[in-house]
C-alpha cells in the first residue's frame, strides 16, 4: 500500500494551474488571483485630518490657549489651494486634505470657535491627528498575491487599490459520479435493500466549497456498461471522481467499467484509515480520483486528496493540509499499519487549553460523527499507544474554507 504523504505527492504532480480569467472586483469573491494585485493609486493620497477639528501650525500652538484667525473651511472631498499662515488655521472635517502650511490637528473638542477665530486650549506637536499620504499603501504596492484565495476583506482592499478587474483562476469543472444499486438519491422510491445516497451530493458541495463547478453525473447502477456510459459526461471536466466500486468486490466495477474506457491507473490502494481504496488515475486525458463508497471515507479522501487536486488547479499557495496541534482527550490504542484520521470534538480544557477528543465508534459509514466532528486526529503509522493528555496532531474541519 501506498503513503499518504507518497500518494498526495503524486495528486500534486498530475495537476497544474489553471489558466487565468478576468472577473469584475465585485464578482471577486472566493475566486484565486491568477497574479499579484498591484496598487493603482497612493491612499490617502494627501496628508489628511483623521478627527474633525482645526488644521494648525504646530509652532502657533505650542504655548496655549492662543487665538487665531480661521483662514479657511476644508470639508471633506474639498480643498483649500491657499496656504496657513502664522497665526492662522483652518476649519477641517475628517478625511479632508491638510491646507499647505498646516501641520498638526487640533480637535474640535479642545476649541472654543466663533465665526471668524478659534481659540485652541490643548496644545499640538507636528503630525497629531496627521494620516500622512501613503500610512495605508502607495501606487506600485503589491496589495494581494497570486495563489491567494480572495476574502470579503481582500475584496474591499482590492476596490481601494482601484482595481475595477482581477485576474483570477478559471474556476476547476469537476464531474462527480456516485455508483452503486444499493444507492438511490433522497426522495427517491427505496427498495428495501437500498439505503439513500448521500456521497455525490456531499462531495459536488465540497467541489462548490473550494472553489470548483461540481457536474454532479448521478448515479451509476453496477453494470460495467452504463458505469462507462456515464462516465462520459466527465469529457472536458478537469477532474473526475467516483464514489463506490473502488475496492475488490466482484460488484466493484469502477477499474473494469472505466478501464474499458481507458482508465490507466497510477496508484491503488493508501495506507491509511478511512479511505485504504482509493484509485487515481486518467481516463482520455482527464484525471480521475475513485473515492470509497463509504460516506466518511469518501469525505475523508476529499478532505485530503480531492482539495489537494483543486488547490493545484487553482494555484493556490497555502497548505490547506497544514496540521494543528491539541491535548488528547481520552487514552487511544496502538495504531496499526495505515495512517488513522479520527473524527474528534474539540474543547477547552481546565487551563483554556485546545483538547481534541476522538469519538468513542470510528466506523466509516457513521456520517453523523464526521457531520458533528470538529477536526480529524492525525496518528501516523505503527503509533504507540496515547494517554490522554498528551499533544496530538490534528486536522480542523473548519476554516481554511475546507468545504466540509
Amino acid at each position: 500500500m501506498l503513503s499518504v504523504e507518497d500518494a498526495l505527492s503524486r495528486v500534486r504532480a498530475a495537476f497544474k494551474p489553471l489558466p487565468a480569467e478576468t472577473v469584475s472586483v465585485s464578482e471577486a469573491l472566493g475566486r484565486v488571483l491568477a497574479s499579484d494585485a498591484v496598487s493603482r493609486v497612493t491612499q490617502p493620497p494627501h496628508d489628511v485630518s483623521a478627527m474633525d477639528g482645526y488644521a494648525v501650525r504646530a509652532a502657533d500652538v505650542a504655548s496655549v490657549p492662543v487665538t487665531l484667525e480661521i483662514a479657511a473651511r476644508v470639508p471633506a472631498g474639498g480643498s483649500y489651494d491657499g496656504e496657513i499662515q502664522a497665526g492662522q488655521a483652518a476649519r477641517i472635517f475628517t478625511g479632508a486634505p491638510l491646507p499647505h502650511g498646516s501641520d498638526s490637528i487640533v480637535i474640535q473638542e479642545d476649541t472654543d470657535a466663533s465665526e471668524d477665530q478659534v481659540t485652541v486650549k490643548a496644545s499640538a506637536v507636528q503630525g497629531n491627528y496627521v494620516r500622512p499620504a501613503g500610512l495605508d499603501f502607495r501606487s506600485g504596492d503589491v496589495g494581494l498575491h497570486a495563489g491567494q484565495r480572495l476574502t470579503a476583506r481582500d475584496v474591499g482592499f482590492a476596490a481601494a487599490m482601484n482595481l475595477p478587474w482581477l485576474a483570477v483562476r478559471r474556476r476547476p469543472r469537476v464531474a462527480v459520479l456516485a455508483t452503486g444499486d444499493e444507492v438511490v438519491m433522497p426522495g427517491d422510491p427505496k427498495g428495501p435493500n437500498q439505503i439513500v445516497s448521500s456521497n455525490g451530493l456531499s462531495l459536488s458541495a465540497f467541489v462548490t466549497a473550494c472553489g470548483g463547478q461540481a457536474i454532479n453525473l448521478g448515479i451509476a447502477p453496477d453494470n460495467r456498461d452504463a458505469l462507462a456510459a456515464i462516465a462520459e459526461g466527465a469529457a472536458g471536466a478537469d477532474l473526475l471522481i467516483t464514489s463506490g466500486g473502488a475496492s475488490v468486490g466482484d460488484h466493484d466495477l469502477v477499474r473494469a467499467g472505466l478501464g474499458d474506457s481507458g482508465l490507466e491507473v497510477d496508484f491503488w490502494k493508501i495506507a491509511m484509515r478511512p479511505g485504504k481504496p482509493l484509485i487515481f488515475g486518467q481516463i482520455g486525458g482527464t484525471p480521475m480520483l475513485g473515492l470509497p463508497g463509504n460516506p466518511v471515507s469518501s469525505l475523508v479522501c476529499a478532505v485530503l486528496f480531492v482539495r489537494t487536486a483543486l488547490d493545484c488547479l487553482l494555484g493556490i499557495t497555502e497548505d490547506a493540509l497544514a496540521l494543528e496541534s491539541a491535548i488528547l482527550g481520552s487514552n487511544l490504542p496502538a495504531n496499526d499499519r495505515r495512517q488513522d484520521y479520527l473524527r474528534a470534538k474539540i474543547s477547552l480544557d481546565g487551563e483554556g487549553r485546545r483538547m481534541a477528543t476522538p469519538f468513542g465508534r470510528q466506523d466509516s459509514s457513521m456520517l453523523a460523527t464526521l457531520a458533528r466532528a470538529d477536526c480529524l486526529i492525525v496518528r501516523k503509522p505503527h503509533d504507540a499507544a496515547l494517554e490522554s493528555g498528551v499533544t496530538v496532531d490534528i486536522l480542523p474541519l473548519s476554516g481554511k474554507f475546507s468545504g466540509i
